[in-house]
C-alpha cells in the first residue's frame, strides 16, 4: 500500500525520485522519505505528512548525486512520524531499506538481534530488515540481502541502497509488487509504474521471491534460494496523461469523466453482434469449457466486491448458473467447497490485492478454473489466472475508485452474455444487450453534463452526519457503492442496504434530518421500491431519488430527483452510480475533504 521508487543512472536522482513519489502519493500519504548517495556520504531525509513536507526538507540544497531510492508510507506498523517513515538505516548509517508489505515475525528476528548488540530507534517492522541485511553483510550486498529475505515471513517489496556498494541498487518481492524500468544508461525501480512513466514504457515485474541486483547498464534477476531467471520484458499502453490531471481539479473528478471512454475501452474489439454474444478470448476457455460450468464464485474487496454482487444478478438471472460473491479476505478461511464446473472469478482493479491473491491461490490449491477481471496488464492475479479479462481503464489514481468500478460492470456484462447465449438467451435478446451497451456510453456523457444539478444537491445536504442508500435488486450493490463512496471521501456516516430491509432496523434512524438516496429505477419491482419511499416519507424522511428517465409519479413523492436514460435492466448500474459518485465527489469538496487521499485509506491494500 505504501511507495517505492529507485533511480540509478546519469542524471540527477533527487527530481526524478520526488517526482516518482508525487505519482504514488496516492498509495500512502502518511509520510515520505528518500536516501541517496552524494559525495561518498549516504544522505537520507524524512518526513511525517505530504511529499512537499519532504520537499521543504530538500529545498534550497542541490544534490549531484545520479542513485538513490525513496518512499511514501502508510502506516502499519508504527504511528506517521518522522522516526518511523522510511527509509531505514542499519546500525552504521551505511545501508538504506525501503519496504512495502509487512514482516509477520519481525518481534521474533529483532531480539535476536538486540541480543547481538543491534540498536533500534523506530516502531516498524521495516527497520529488523535493515539490520538484517547488516548482519549477514560480508562484502556481498546481494547475497546479504538473499539470506535476509529467507529469513522473514510475511510480504515485502524492498530497495536496498548501500554506501558500499554504491553501483547498484537491490530489491526483493514477496507478495508486494515491484517493478524495473528499463532506460538507455539508467534503470527504475518502482511499486507501481505510474512512477516511472515520465521516463520508460519498458518493464519486467518481478515474480514473488525474486531478487534484482539494478545498476545504471542493466540488471540480473534471480530467485531468493540463487536460481538465475530470465527476464520477461514488457512495454506499458497508459500514457503519462492517465497519471495527470489534465486540467481537473482533482483526479476523482478527472476520473469520473472518463468513463464513457473507459466504458467504450472495456467493450472494444469484444462484441460479436452476429452472434449476439461476446468475444472474450482472454478466457482462454473453449465453448465446450463454457457449457460445462456448473457455479461462478466471485471473490473480491471493497468496491470490487461491489462489483461482484452486480456479476451475481447477470449470471443467475440472464445465464441461469449459480453464483455467490465471496469476500476475499474471509474467503481462503472458511476453506471454500470447489468441484468440478466451479469457477471462480476474481475482481481487482490493482491486480495486486493481497487478500484476493490469496484467495486465488487457495480456488487453484483445490482445483477451480480461476479467472481475473483486472486493470493493470502484467500485474500479480493476471499472471497467475487461467485467464481473464483486462478492463482497460487506465490509470486509476483517485483512492475512491469509479471508473474502474463501471469498467468491470462492463467486463461483468460482457462473461454475463457469453455465458447466457451458450444456455438459453436468444440471439435476439443478445443483440438488445449489445444494442443496449453501445449507447452507455454515450448515455453516461449525458449524465456528466448535469454535474450542475448534483453540486446543488451537494451543497444542500453537505453538511448532513449521516445518509442512508436504498436499492433493490441489480441496484442493491450500487447503493453499497454509493454509501461507500460517500463514507471514505466525505468522512459521512452512510449505509447501503436492501430497500425492504430498512423496516428491519434502519427505519428507526430516519427523521428529517438524514437524507434517505433512492434508486428507483424503472423495473420489475418498481413499484416495491415506491412503497418503501413512501415508508421514508411517512416518518419525514427526505428522500433523494434516482430515477428513470419520464417517471413523473416520482417527482411528486419525494423532495429532490435526479433521472437517468432508460437502458436493458441488466445494464442500469453503469448509469445509476455516476449521480452517486458526483454527489460524494462534491459533498466531499464542499466539506473540504481531500478528495483523491482520503485520511487511513490507500489505493492499493497489499497487505492483509
Amino acid at each position: 500500500m505504501c511507495g517505492i521508487i529507485g533511480y540509478i543512472g546519469e542524471k540527477k536522482a533527487v527530481p526524478i525520485l520526488l517526482d516518482g513519489l508525487k505519482k504514488l502519493e496516492y498509495r500512502g500519504y502518511d509520510s515520505a522519505g528518500i536516501a541517496i548517495l552524494e559525495n561518498g556520504d549516504l544522505i537520507f531525509e524524512k518526513s511525517a505528512g505530504k511529499i512537499a513536507a519532504l520537499e521543504e526538507l530538500l529545498s534550497g540544497r542541490d544534490f549531484a548525486c545520479t542513485t538513490g531510492i525513496a518512499h511514501t508510507r502508510w502506516a502499519t506498523h508504527g504511528e506517521p512520524t518522522d522516526a518511523n517513515a522510511h527509509p531505514h538505516l542499519d546500525c552504521k548509517g551505511e545501508l538504506a531499506v525501503v519496504h512495502n508489505g509487512i514482516i509477520e515475525n519481525y518481534r521474533s528476528i529483532k531480539e535476536v538481534l538486540e541480543r547481538k548488540g543491534h540498536k533500534f530507534t523506530t516502531d516498524t517492522d521495516t527497520e529488523i530488515v535493515a539490520h538484517l541485511i547488516e548482519e549477514y553483510y560480508q562484502g556481498n550486498l546481494v547475497e546479504a540481502v538473499r539470506t535476509a529475505m529467507s529469513q522473514v515471513e510475511g510480504t515485502y517489496g524492498i530497495a536496498v541502497l548501500s554506501l558500499r556498494n554504491p553501483k547498484e541498487i537491490v530489491a526483493a518481492r514477496h507478495g508486494s509488487p515491484l517493478v524495473i524500468g528499463c532506460g538507455q544508461g539508467e534503470n527504475f525501480i518502482a511499486s507501481d509504474v505510474s512512477a516511472i512513466l515520465r521516463h520508460t514504457k519498458k518493464v519486467v515485474y518481478l515474480e514473488d521471491r525474486e531478487l534484482a541486483v539494478v545498476t545504471k547498464e542493466g540488471f540480473t534477476i534471480s530467485t531468493i534460494d540463487n536460481v538465475e531467471v530470465t527476464p520477461k520484458l514488457q512495454e506499458i499502453s497508459w500514457t503519462l496523461d492517465e497519471v495527470e490531471k489534465g486540467g481537473f481539479v482533482h483526479f476523482m473528478q478527472k476520473e469520473i469523466f472518463e468513463q464513457p471512454t473507459t466504458i467504450r475501452n472495456a467493450m472494444r474489439g469484444r462484441l460479436n453482434y452476429e452472434e449476439g454474444t461476446s468475444r472474450l478470448n482472454g478466457l482462454n476457455l473453449q465453448m465446450d469449457e463454457l457449457q460445462k460450468i456448473k457455479r461462478v464464485v466471485l471473490v473480491a474487496c471493497g468496491t470490487s466486491w461491489h462489483a461482484g454482487l452486480i456479476g451475481e444478478y447477470m449470471i443467475e438471472e440472464f445465464a441461469r448458473i449459480p453464483a455467490e460473491v465471496e469476500y476475499a479476505s474471509e474467503f481462503r478461511y472458511r476453506s471454500p467447497i470447489i468441484y468440478p464446473g466451479t469457477v471462480v472469478l476474481v475482481v481487482s482493479q490493482s491486480g495486486e490485492t493481497a487478500d484476493s491473491l490469496a484467495a486465488l491461490r487457495e480456488a487453484k490449491r483445490k482445483g477451480a478454473t480461476v479467472l481475473g477481471i483486472c486493470n493493470v496488464v502484467g500485474s500479480t492475479i493476471a499472471r497467475e489466472t487461467d485467464g481473464g479479462v483486462y478492463i482497460h481503464a487506465g490509470a486509476e489514481i483517485g483512492v475512491a475508485s469509479t471508473k474502474a468500478f463501471t469498467s468491470q460492470i462492463t467486463a461483468l456484462a460482457l462473461i454475463t452474455l457469453l455465458l447466457a447465449r451458450q444456455r438459453d438467451m436468444s440471439i435476439e435478446t443478445g443483440r438488445e444487450i449489445l444494442d443496449a451497451l453501445q449507447q452507455v456510453p454515450d448515455q453516461v456523457a449525458g449524465l456528466l453534463k448535469k454535474e450542475p444539478e448534483i453540486k446543488e444537491l451537494a451543497r444542500k445536504y453537505c453538511q448532513t452526519g449521516n445518509a442512508l442508500y436504498l436499492g433493490r435488486g441489480i441496484n442493491f450493490p450500487v447503493a453499497l457503492e454509493g454509501a461507500l463512496k460517500l463514507k471514505e471521501i466525505s468522512y459521512v456516516h452512510a449505509e447501503g442496504y436492501p430497500a425492504a430491509e430498512m423496516k428491519h432496523g434502519p427505519i428507526a434512524l430516519i427523521d428529517e434530518r438524514m437524507p434517505v438516496i433512492v434508486l428507483a429505477i424503472k423495473d420489475a419491482i418498481y413499484q416495491k421500491i415506491i412503497s418503501n419511499v413512501e415508508e421514508v416519507k411517512a416518518r419525514k424522511g427526505v428522500v433523494i431519488a434516482v430515477a428513470t428517465e419520464g417517471d413523473k409519479r416520482i417527482r411528486e413523492m419525494v423532495d429532490e430527483v435526479f433521472y437517468i436514460p432508460k437502458t436493458h435492466e441488466m445494464l442500469t448500474p453503469l448509469l445509476s452510480v455516476i449521480p452517486l459518485q458526483l454527489l460524494a465527489y462534491h459533498m466531499a469538496v464542499l466539506r473540504g475533504c481531500p478528495v483523491d487521499q482520503p485520511r487511513n485509506l490507500a489505493k492499493s491494500v497489499t497487505v492483509e
